[in-house]
């Protein structure tokens, strides 16, 4: 008796380390994928404002003066 009660406990640890041995890789996985989202910028994909204003100053469609002006206006 006294070796089934230290066997079941055996057995439940070892469930135990089987979940480690699946969520750690899986958690690494998740936070990696994370981590290069961040340093791609905002990860959705989106452009700022000040993006755009930049795209339309380099296409010529506002000049300079419009270009500083609205940059102000959005705070950069």
């Amino acid at each position: 008796m006294y070796g089934f009660d230290h066997g079941g406990w055996m057995f439940g640890g070892g469930g135990f380390m089987m979940l480690l041995w699946w969520l750690v890789p899986i958690a690494l996985v998740i936070a990696l994928a994370v981590l290069l989202a961040r340093r791609a910028g905002t990860g959705t994909g989106e452009r700022t404002a000040l993006d755009i204003l930049k795209e339309r100053y380099a296409r010529g469609e506002i000049g300079k003066d419009e270009f500083e002006q609205k940059k102000r206006d959005l705070g950069s």
